[in-house]
């Protein structure tokens, strides 16, 4: 009979260790890794990739670019599970260039974006959100997000511009030119190809079919800009096991 104590134990130590480990992986399956873009004055201010979850953004009471009154309570929101306005939220506490993040919870339908990184939206410019390449017409907080999600965030006129996708390899030689290609996504993720736009150590502009060959003499990150666009995603090149 003693001898059933410490198997009794052991067995009770095996069972919470199970559900501790259960509830950690649960946790973290939660969280899903999404690529994170941000825009301001047609300039690339952060592009990075990280997981997110559940996220409690902080609100500012100096979020007032819509006007007298509307500035944030200065309180976090809590926004459950992975959202674009939660990849926003926790990228910044890691990434200065889009600190300050200053957020309004004054409105009754969600929560407002009136800064990132020094740039505020105005009466003619506001914060826009794209994800895959689409406008999902709904606040950020609500747009929830799947592993390898591409989060766009800019300031932009409305009518919104086109955004910039760039698609190049992830490997080249040094000196020797490889093809590129930019391609445009309109407000519906509906795109085509780009002619006249500029890549990163581009031989020329693009043609008709968004294309040009680009020449590195090492590890580059290339990106392509045309006109009032929105800047293309950076392309990491590798040359010779090297990477940027």
């Amino acid at each position: 009979m003693p001898r059933l104590i410490p198997i009794r134990l052991a067995a009770a130590c095996a069972l919470a260790l199970l559900l501790l480990v259960s509830t950690t992986a649960a946790a973290a399956a939660k969280k899903v890794e999404a690529d994170l873009r941000v825009v301001a004055k047609g300039k690339v201010i952060a592009e990075k990739t990280l997981k997110t979850g559940s996220f409690a953004v902080p609100t500012s009471r100096k979020a007032d670019c819509f006007g007298k009154g509307t500035g944030g309570s200065g309180k976090a929101v809590k926004i459950g599970g992975p959202t674009a306005l939660g990849l926003l939220g926790q990228a910044a506490t890691s990434t200065r260039s889009l600190r300050p993040l200053q957020i309004t919870d004054a409105f009754d339908f969600g929560l407002g974006i009136c800064g990132v990184g020094g740039y505020s939206a105005t009466a003619k410019e506001s914060w826009y959100l794209k994800v895959n390449h689409k406008n999902p017409e709904l606040g950020g907080e609500v747009v929830k997000l799947k592993r390898g999600d591409e989060v766009l965030w800019a300031l932009a006129k409305f009518p919104y511009p086109k955004e910039l996708a760039l698609e190049a390899p992830a490997e080249a030689l040094a000196g020797v030119p490889f093809v590129v290609r930019v391609l445009s996504y309109d407000d519906r993720g509906k795109r085509k190809p780009v002619k006249g736009a500029l890549v990163t150590g581009g031989a020329g502009p693009t043609d008709a079919e968004g294309k040009t060959t680009v020449t590195v003499a090492g590890p580059a990150l290339i990106r392509a800009t045309h006109s009032k666009d929105i800047p293309s995603n950076g392309v990491g090149v590798c040359v010779l096991e090297a990477c940027p």
